[in-house]
């Protein structure tokens, strides 16, 4: 018996702002016959061609079987009348058996191109690619936080050249350890974006290959895709954003200033050799009373593991009361100070609660060898979802916790065809997916607890984390590469849909911590949407391990960064509803900004932070003076010297002392910052001496260590 396997190919129409209709052309050329459409709107500096035209392709659009690939050719067979559209059919032959493949292109009026290629068999197949052809000087970004794809420490190689721009890197489109925020869209300087939808592992070859081609190709028996186009590259990021979206609106707090620690031991001393009598954890109670003494604005206090028993320090939700006494009672001394507690969390247990969840088969199946000790909970699981959950009265969130940074969703997660999860994917395709599962999880029992007043910042994140969380770039190394790539990687989630971002301040390396570059890192932690400083090698800037200990031009530069994040908080919030409301993203490559300013896709190194502020980040050591791009059509006032007011369309050179980067202020705006300066002295003048812990502790507790 012939089999008929029959493929459903459609197009909805987009159509931009501005933009005319757009006119579809189907084209069968050459020896072969080989088939291409063709896309001309006004929202395309070019016509948009699906064509392949590196060596060896035989066709635009293919499936690929065991057998190889199969290309699409020729007119069609048949053709039926599509309002707006086209619809058609090919019918290939393969020995005995043949294959219908169906074309459609229907219109739409959601302002966008829907592209699907199904099968009513699809047994056989292994998965689907297209190609597209790129103009000679074609800007592509999107895709991944990372500056390349592959080993993490490529991102950060001294002498990198690459940026935003992809052009000329492949990428795969499958999650990696500590590469970890992934999204299989990328906007194109030619007036489109190109989303590939589902969780299934994919590859994007920008040119790499041959350098007049994008070739596209994804594993699994369907592919799905959307096509945006506009001349606003904005409108695009935020079609796309509230497409895979909405992206979640956080608390106004998450905006101010954090703190977070790692091997928070609970120490007899404080740094200075005061015995403590605090009834919580030293560690903590010196950062608070110290950044409370030197002025330092702190909104959330984020404790990373180890802060339950067991090898792992976490795994089965049980509070370490040796290294936390009084855990709850210190959650609510922080809430005095309105600090709002944040824990680390990962998606695996251990001890007592991962022989339980081996034995009611909760873990995720095939999970990577050499890890035993680690469960890893399968969150498609209904009952094993409900159990992590509802973990019982040591729950994190019994304590009072506002928040968690969620890790490891990245790690040792399984990647095969050989096993499903209690869901039915198997786990290829599900590797994708599984820090969304991870994120939605958690954001279902915090809002059922806090309703709207919490906050999830996630490692690993993919199309649909969005909604849930926000994201920060984890396992960042301290050192000028590593802040560079933190630059690159704050403006490829906004592009991406990840509006709300943040970056370890300082790093996250092994090695020296230099002061002069974590001052750098202050400033752009300042103008991120979360700015979290730590974990700076577990140590404070009074508390440095190099000369001078106590670091009063560091902690100067803390209180400026962090009192200026405070007072942009509301600012930030508002673009932060902007997000969510519209998909604009708080942070904007320039180039969304000023499209039609070929200078605006050279820029990588600067910013717009909401509308009305550019920054101008700096991250290599000994710069004492910057030169700086302001876009035409605006006029710019220096915020460091409000009486310089320049216009548009011009390079200035301001001068960069290890405190200051270069910020300036649209006018127009009603943005007020405040004299920077003074704020800088004043922060100077107020860290002249350490301050006196031994009377912080009683003035807070109520009596000395002698007492």
């Amino acid at each position: 018996m012939q089999r008929f396997l029959k493929i459903l190919f459609t197009l909805s129409l987009l159509i931009g702002v501005g933009c005319a209709r757009t006119n579809l052309t189907l084209v069968a050329s050459g020896p072969a016959q080989d088939v291409r459409f063709v896309v001309r709107n006004k929202g395309l500096k070019s016509p948009l061609q699906f064509a392949n035209r590196a060596p060896g392709a035989k066709g635009t659009f293919y499936f690929e079987t065991e057998q190889g690939r199969t290309y699409l050719r020729g007119q069609p067979d048949s053709t039926e009348k599509q309002k707006g559209g086209f619809h058609g059919r090919w019918v290939i032959a393969e020995g005995l058996d043949e294959r219908t493949v169906e074309v459609r292109f229907v219109p739409d009026d959601k302002r966008r191109f829907d592209i699907s290629l199904t099968a009513d068999y699809d047994a056989d197949i292994l998965g689907w690619g297209f190609a597209l052809r790129a103009d000679p000087d074609e800007f592509f970004t999107g895709l991944m936080e990372r500056v390349v794809d592959g080993d993490q420490e490529l991102s950060w190689s001294p002498g990198l050249r690459a940026a935003l721009n992809l052009r000329g890197q492949q990428v795969e489109m499958n999650i990696k350890p500590t590469l970890s925020v992934y999204g299989p869209f990328y906007l194109s300087s030619r007036g489109y974006g190109l989303l590939v939808e589902g969780f299934w592992p994919g590859r994007y070859d920008l040119c790499k290959s041959h350098a007049g081609t994008v070739q596209v190709h994804f594993e699994g028996p369907s592919l799905n895709m959307k096509l945006f186009m506009s001349r606003d590259p904005v409108q695009i990021v935020q079609a796309h954003a509230m497409d895979v979206g909405p992206p979640l609106q956080p608390p106004l707090w998450t905006f101010r200033p954090w703190r977070w620690r790692s091997d928070q031991d609970n120490r007899e001393t404080y740094y200075d050799g005061t015995r403590v009598e605090a009834p919580y954890n030293g560690t903590v109670v010196e950062d608070i009373l110290m950044m409370e003494a030197l002025e330092i604005p702190c909104a959330a206090y984020l404790m990373v593991r180890p802060w339950a028993i067991g090898p792992f320090g976490y795994g089965d939700f049980t509070w370490d009361v040796q290294r936390l006494p009084e855990p709850k009672a210190m959650v609510g001394w922080l809430a005095e100070r309105d600090v709002n507690f944040m824990l680390w969390i990962a998606p695996w247990v251990a001890g007592d609660m991962a022989k339980y969840a081996q034995r009611q088969n909760f873990g995720v199946p095939g999970q990577v060898e050499g890890k035993p000790d680690r469960v890893l909970v399968d969150f498609t699981h209904p009952t094993a979802r409900l159990w992590w959950q509802d973990s019982g009265p040591y729950s994190p969130l019994w304590a009072g916790a506002a928040g968690f940074r969620l890790d490891l969703a990245d790690e040792f997660v399984p990647d095969t065809l050989a096993s499903k999860i209690a869901g039915g994917a198997t786990d290829r395709e599900n590797h994708n997916a599984y820090p969304v599962q991870y994120m939605a999880a958690v954001w279902e029992v915090a809002g059922g607890m806090r309703k709207k007043d919490f906050a999830l910042t996630a490692r690993a994140a993919y199309t649909g984390s969005t909604q849930y969380g926000t994201v920060w770039g984890g396992e960042i190394p301290s050192t000028p590469e590593g802040l560079r790539a933190a630059i690159i990687a704050l403006q490829r989630c906004a592009v991406l849909g990840y509006p709300v971002w943040g970056s370890d301040v300082g790093g996250h390396g092994e090695g020296p911590l230099d002061p002069e570059l974590t001052a750098r890192w202050l400033a752009f932690g300042c103008f991120s949407p979360i700015m979290q400083v730590g974990p700076t090698r577990g140590r404070a800037f009074w508390d440095m391990p190099g000369d001078p200990r106590y670091d009063r031009e560091l902690i100067a530069t803390w209180r400026l960064y962090a009192t200026l994040h405070d007072r942009l908080a509301k600012y930030s919030f508002r673009q932060a509803k902007a997000a969510h409301k519209k998909g604009t993203p708080i942070v904007r490559p320039l180039f969304l900004a000023y499209p039609d300013q070929p200078e605006a896709w050279r820029q990588w190194d600067s910013y717009l932070y909401g509308p009305d502020l550019l920054v101008k980040t700096l991250w290599s050591k000994g710069r004492r003076g910057a030169t700086v791009w302001l876009p035409q059509g605006e006029k710019w006032i220096d915020a460091w010297d409000p009486q310089k007011v320049y216009q548009g369309g011009q390079r200035v050179k301001v001068a960069t002392p290890p405190h200051k980067i270069p910020i300036f202020i649209r006018r127009g705006s009603d943005l007020e910052l405040g004299d920077l300066n003074e704020l800088y002295k004043e922060s100077y003048k107020l860290t002249r001496k350490p301050p006196d812990l031994a009377a912080l502790q009683k003035a807070a507790f109520g009596k000395t260590p002698e007492e």
